[in-house]
């Protein structure tokens, strides 16, 4: 832990040993499974981006060195980001300063400051945190907007009795959805089955580990390296769409419910039943190797 810690710098940022290990290990218990052999822990520890973990949480208890570096990494990108987002210059100012508030911890609860960077596990790059959480607030707040629209208001525009498919969303390019549906095609029964079951019925790791008789790092695992590879696989797949690299990464972040595709039924297809045929599969395979 002492290497761990020397190595993302967080002394610099105002955060001790002890705390920077309680971070660590909310994260663990996050990912792992309380009884994770020792190596599994490890492993997911020194795949963390330490550096950007400990410069988040620093920022999050409010250290000044923290925010100054922090600012001078990413002010200019998440201004960026705002008016990719918003297109239009005053909007995407309004909602990059929107998005630093939540960030800096303007609010308290229970006496302790709320900021978005506590939520951070450097399980991926911070900017690309930082372009997720911008694009689900610029969601957030088009239908805060939508929802405070009176029906008066509506009504002066002629527009009382206008269908549920008449609302405008953030629009989604339609070679997303049909890289997303391409990959997800490409699926086993039982990789959808995990995916299913943890993400869509919010089942937990040892619930899905004992359905399939396998252990939950087992689980944990396999979501975690199911994640990369249907990131990756799209990524490709918009790739041969005509996107380019940095296109079709900001095009994945998105909100999925802004998505025609049905990611549900996609993923729903295969049952229990062929789950288990599949494991049954590559038993049996093993058996004859």
């Amino acid at each position: 832990m002492v290497a761990l810690y020397e190595k993302s710098g967080a002394q610099e940022f105002g955060i001790s040993l002890d705390q920077f290990s309680a971070i660590l290990e909310s994260i663990q218990k996050k990912y792992l499974p309380l009884e994770a052999p020792e190596k599994d822990k490890q492993q997911l520890y020194e795949s963390l981006r330490l550096e950007e973990l400990a410069l988040a949480r620093g920022c999050a208890a409010g250290n000044e060195a923290a925010w100054e570096t922090f600012m001078l990494r990413y002010r200019a990108k998440l201004y960026d980001v705002a008016g990719y987002i918003a297109k239009e210059s005053s909007a995407a100012r309004e909602l990059a300063d929107s998005l630093y508030a939540d960030l800096y911890g303007t609010s308290t609860r229970d006496g302790n400051r709320v900021s978005k960077l506590a939520s951070y596990t450097g399980r991926g790059s911070l900017e690309g945190w930082l372009r997720t959480v911008m694009a689900q607030e610029y969601v957030n707040r088009y239908r805060r907007q939508r929802r405070l629209v009176s029906l008066d208001e509506e009504s002066e525009e002629g527009v009382q009795f206008a269908t549920a498919e008449a609302e405008s969303v953030p629009a989604i390019d339609s070679r997303v959805e049909s890289a997303t549906d391409e990959v997800l095609g490409t699926l086993s029964s039982q990789d959808r089955f995990v995916l299913a079951s943890y993400y869509l019925e919010e089942r937990t790791l040892s619930e899905i580990a004992r359905t399939l008789s396998v252990h939950e790092s087992t689980i944990s695992r396999k979501l975690d390296k199911l994640a990369k590879s249907i990131r990756k696989q799209i990524l490709a797949a918009l790739g041969r769409r005509g996107m380019s690299r940095r296109q079709a990464q900001e095009s994945l972040e998105i909100d999925v419910r802004d998505m025609t595709l049905n990611i549900r039924s996609r993923l729903a297809q295969e049952s229990v039943v062929e789950a288990f045929s599949d494991k049954k599969a590559q038993a049996g395979a093993g058996e004859v190797k």
